[in-house]
């Protein structure tokens, strides 16, 4: 049998035209054995998704984050109708999913959601620290401005849910700047990071919706401190006449954003990374930008079953 044919594939050409050496392939194959391939191609298809997200001009970007900010809006409202008319947390966290169905369908994003896909770029080096700081302020920033101005709207069209509403968006500045706050929202940002990785890691749309609800369930169910849904059900409370204001608002949001990235840098993004490996790592980083990725390759036929 041929050198050609020795990793199951044949390797492409070098730039200068020639053909890598048998050692050269057999060199990839070993490297690429190394690696589980399900996790390669979900840590691939992050990559592609951060190139996409930071390479978006600015105003496409900032419309991105404030339809997100009104998708998850419609997820409170959903949670907070299904809560006057039942009086069942439960039931309320479930009608809360909506919102991260429609995040997902509606291709939007939220600002916590990023802390996988972009750094893992950068540490590919496929992105920049400043790159990731321009999507991360203007995700935030719009996030929040969509969800203001729809909880508004909310306020003003629904007023029968003011109540519920002021119930709901009261819970978090009773909890304070304190341990169990900041506890609460590490776990928060650990979900919706991991989330982020599940999506990436399927193909499938109905895979990506059961991530989407399932994630949307336990934010909403735990009550976890995540920075965009504490503050919308704040803002969907301060409309409804609160008994806190924005300052009280601000100091949640800001801890409880401290307490995400915590909990989605540290407990889901290193993790992945470690468990994906330096030898992907490192092919990835080799990899120009303009350039496709190397073929893996065909199992070899003694690994075959039977």
């Amino acid at each position: 049998m041929s050198d050609d044919t020795s990793t199951g594939t044949a390797a492409p050409p070098a730039r200068d035209g020639s053909r890598p050496t048998a050692e050269t392939r057999r060199e990839l194959g070993r490297r690429r054995s190394e690696v589980d391939e399900e996790l390669r191609g979900t840590f691939q298809s992050t990559i592609d998704e951060a190139e996409r997200r930071l390479s978006r001009r600015l105003p496409a970007l900032l419309a991105t984050g404030a339809v997100g900010g009104i998708d998850v809006g419609l997820g409170v409202m959903a949670l907070l109708l299904v809560r006057e008319a039942t009086g069942s947390e439960l039931l309320g966290a479930l009608a809360f999913g909506i919102g991260f169905i429609a995040l997902t369908l509606g291709r939007s994003e939220l600002f916590t959601e990023n802390f996988l896909v972009p750094v893992v770029a950068v540490v590919a080096h496929k992105s920049t620290v400043g790159a990731t700081l321009r999507l991360w302020g203007g995700t935030a920033a719009t996030n929040l401005a969509g969800g203001w101005i729809f909880t508004g709207l909310m306020s003003v069209g629904l007023p029968e849910l003011h109540e519920v509403a002021v119930e709901v968006g009261t819970h978090y500045p009773e909890l304070g700047i304190s341990s169990t706050s900041l506890a609460s929202a590490v776990i928060g940002g650990a979900a919706i990071t991991l989330m982020t990785w599940m999506e990436r890691g399927t193909d499938a749309v109905t895979g990506k919706l059961v991530a989407a609800a399932a994630v949307a369930f336990v934010l909403a169910s735990g009550r976890l401190n995540h920075a965009i849904v504490v503050s919308l059900e704040m803002f969907a409370a301060l409309h409804a006449g609160a008994p806190f204001g924005y300052a009280d608002w601000l100091g949640m949001a800001a801890w409880a954003a401290l307490g995400n990235m915590i909990g989605g840098l540290a407990l889901v993004t290193v993790l992945r990374l470690v468990q994906i490996g330096r030898t992907a790592l490192q092919d990835e980083r080799r990899r120009p930008l303009d350039e496709p990725r190397e073929p893996a390759p065909a199992p070899s036929p003694s690994s075959s079953p039977g």
